[in-house]
């Protein structure tokens, strides 16, 4: 089994509220009507003591953790002065403290206190969405939707991301149907209908109503993009001919044309995605996101010389974010075994989105070349903007310290950094990692357990917590079997999982099904700890032969691979 660091934790319920924003809220409303009104939808009324004390209890109590009495305290601070920025603040301080009941049942006080406040009617929206109360959202998105003015097309393209996450795909569907009904002349609307018609899988009416969008505005690439992606669920042939037609009228539309390239790819026909680069960079020689998207599409192609030339290009043109073309070039430089090209372009990221992953890349890199020392101190002085940076530049250090061998101090750090971020999801996982290597089988139950109560949809933390079950007790193993069932559930393709899974039936004494699913985990993924458990079940079957040359090429590829090298000290003595 190889197990992966999941992505930081999202959160807990829909946010929407970012996506209809208050601070550009859908008004045609002047700034300084809209102060004039605000000010007067304000009660006038004297601050009691009484009230003072209420204020102060609940923001001790929110500062302090004490999050229930915090948000009753303003919830009975907004009923009794009827005052809206009150319950707006109850609202706020409610999605801070991760209590969406608590705040949809402010902000319906702060919307019934102030009915034409566009922010209390989005916090609605969201909220009875979250809930997948519909039939209540609805007065709310529609009037969002009559107030939006010149910017209603903005709001219908807002509309879904707002729905998404409601389990209910048809009744957001005929939601967003009867939302866009009023406005048959707006590409935005039809756009809008097409997009939730294809989340409830009507694809029909998805393809016409994307259909009507671009009939209405015949140059809207986003149109012609998604029009193209519905057309290829049927058939990649019918959406290649409906772009190559698409840019025959509109030769300029390159992100169509990116597409497009994307999906000859796809198709391999690599002569003719070719020929879409070369038009785009012919076209815009001197457009730096054109040459990012050759860039990238190169490496897809692995051909990462023309892919250097082209994020080089883009830094020549200044690209808007040359961190992350340097971290690009990189990784392509590690791919071509340039180590010190490499660490030079790793160092080089100074800022942007890019700059934590591309310094533990360069500590990583740094304890490779055998600088752990070094690398070890480069992460310990990078600074970090947020918690989420600090959880990943701890799990780089622990890694670099479990490549070193050193299991305890990893461990220790982790537990250490714990203790300041107890509900770390990456933290958690890579504490259960640590504690399994050092035999702390009941510490890496812990946290895996505790990681699947925050995250239910974390795959890989059933799939460890199976797979060590598993590891530690054969009396355990029907439990192993049902926690990894569930982590394939939700990731059906991982080969990780599938390799969990064909291990765990073959230590249940299902030699054939075990067998079945380590090959099929190795196709997916020739990873080293893959090979080891498939050669092992192909040399208790017999297959000796087979199970030496997986074993030794995955050796050859990953030199002094714990997995494999027990696995081959334990059967080829």
């Amino acid at each position: 089994m190889s197990l992966k660091v999941p992505g930081a934790l999202p959160l807990l319920f829909l946010a929407a509220c970012s996506h209809l924003p208050a601070k550009t809220p859908l008004t045609a409303e002047k700034p300084a009507e809209k102060k004039e009104s605000e000010q007067s939808r304000v009660p006038s009324q004297d601050l009691t003591p009484s009230m003072l004390f209420d204020f102060l209890l609940a923001e001790t109590a929110l500062q302090r953790g004490d999050t229930e009495i915090g948000l009753r305290t303003y919830l009975k601070l907004a009923k009794n002065t009827q005052d809206p920025r009150v319950a707006q603040r109850a609202t706020e301080a409610a999605l801070q403290a991760r209590q969406p009941a608590f705040a949809l049942e402010a902000a319906k006080i702060w919307t019934e206190l102030d009915p034409e406040s566009i922010p209390a009617r989005q916090m609605m929206a969201a909220l009875l969405v979250h809930f997948d109360r519909l039939d209540e959202a609805r007065p709310h998105l529609e009037k969002l939707l009559a107030v939006a003015g010149d910017k209603i097309d903005d709001a219908f393209m807002q509309l879904n991301s707002l729905l998404v996450r409601s389990p209910n795909k048809n009744a957001i569907f005929e939601l967003v149907k009867q939302l866009a009904q009023p406005y048959p002349d707006l590409p935005e609307a039809h756009f809008a209908e097409s997009q939730a018609a294809w989340f409830a899988e009507r694809f029909d009416i998805a393809l016409e109503e994307m259909k009507k969008a671009l009939a209405l505005r015949p140059e809207w690439e986003m149109a012609a993009i998604y029009e193209g992606r519905i057309l290829s669920r049927e058939s990649n042939a019918r959406a290649i001919e409906f772009f190559d037609d698409y840019l025959k009228r509109y030769p300029k539309a390159n992100d169509t044309r990116i597409t497009y390239a994307r999906l000859l790819l796809a198709e391999r026909d690599y002569s003719k995605a070719r020929e879409q680069f070369q038009k785009l960079l012919t076209e815009n020689p001197d457009n730096p996101d054109v040459a990012i998207a050759v860039g990238l599409l190169s490496l897809e192609l692995q051909n990462y010389d023309v892919a250097e030339s082209n994020f080089k290009r883009a830094l020549e043109l200044g690209y808007r974010d040359p961190g992350m073309v340097r971290f690009y070039l990189g990784g392509i430089s590690e791919k071509k075994q340039q180590i010190p090209q490499a660490l030079n372009w790793y160092r080089s990221v100074t800022e942007g989105t890019q700059f934590i992953p591309a310094q533990i890349k360069y500590a990583i890199l740094l304890s490779r070349t055998g600088k752990t020392k070094e690398g070890l101190h480069h992460l310990q002085q990078l600074p970090v903007a947020n918690d989420q940076q600090r959880a990943q530049v701890i799990i780089a250090e622990a890694q670099l310290l479990r490549e070193s061998g050193a299991y305890k101090k990893a461990f220790q750090l982790l537990s250490s950094s714990l203790e300041k971020l107890p509900d770390s999801p990456e933290l958690l996982y890579d504490r259960a990692l640590a504690a399994e290597k050092i035999g702390k089988a009941d510490i890496m139950e812990q946290d895996l357990r505790k990681l699947i109560e925050l995250r239910p949809d974390h795959a890989h933390a059933y799939n460890a917590l199976g797979y060590g079950i598993a590891e530690h007790s054969s009396k355990r193993l029907p439990e192993a079997l049902e926690l990894i069932e569930k982590a394939i559930k939700l990731s059906p393709i991982d080969p990780y999982i599938i390799d969990s899974l064909g291990w765990v039936h073959y230590r249940m004494g299902d030699i054939n099904q075990g067998l079945s699913y380590l090959r099929q985990a190795f196709a997916m993924n020739p990873d080293p700890e893959i090979a080891a458990h498939l050669g092992e079940v192909l040399w208790v079957q017999g297959m000796k032969d087979e199970a030496k040359e997986i074993w030794q090429t995955a050796l050859k590829n990953h030199p002094g691979n714990e997995a494999l090298i027990g696995v081959m000290k334990k059967f080829m003595k």
